[in-house]
């Protein structure tokens, strides 16, 4: 009896290191919300992600009201926009956790996730972008510039990305969203 429940309990530590070892790289890298509080992509798992790295004093800050349309018409078929905020491209994003979250609240009514700000390049970079930039990447090449976007499908990994000057409601990126979210 021993040697079964033995065997037992090793099939089950291995079945469970073996759906460890599945979980998305992307999902175990940790962050912060805007509030300060530890996090990471995992708590979007099953759900697409739209990672866009943000400013509140950029040419492209009115994307933030394409970006909320965009959340706020898809998120219940299972869209997520996550913002992260990010000073690194002309100090466009000077202010602290608290006057972005009043900023985007204020100005652009963002219910989306917003997170820590972070270093999006550079020898700061945040690992989550080392991850979504570096040369392993589905999508390889620093950030351009600020809102630049990821898509992240529902299975933790990149399906495309597009730079600053696409708007959220370009029609490759609706598609590639809608797309995303066809996917169970």
């Amino acid at each position: 009896m021993n040697l079964l429940r033995i065997a037992t309990l090793a099939a089950t530590l291995t079945l469970g290191a073996s759906l460890l070892a599945e979980e998305p790289k992307l999902q175990a890298i940790p962050i912060k919300d805007i509030d300060g509080k530890k996090t990471s992509l995992k708590a979007f798992a099953g759900k697409v992600v739209l990672a866009v790295n943000v400013a509140s004093q950029c040419g492209n800050t009115p994307q933030y009201a394409g970006l909320q349309s965009l959340y706020d018409k898809l998120k219940d078929k299972g869209l997520v926009v996550v913002g992260f905020p990010c000073n690194d491209f002309g100090a466009q994003e000077p202010g602290t956790n608290a006057e972005i979250k009043s900023f985007c609240t204020s100005n652009y009514s963002v219910t989306f996730p917003m997170m820590d700000k972070v270093h999006v390049t550079g020898p700061e970079q945040h690992p989550l972008f080392k991850e979504l930039t570096g040369a392993s990447a589905a999508f390889p090449g620093n950030v351009q510039w600020n809102f630049g976007k990821f898509l992240i499908g529902r299975d933790g990994k990149v399906l495309a990305r597009f730079e600053p000057d696409v708007e959220p409601d370009a029609a490759q990126l609706v598609k590639a969203v809608e797309d995303a979210l066809a996917k169970k």
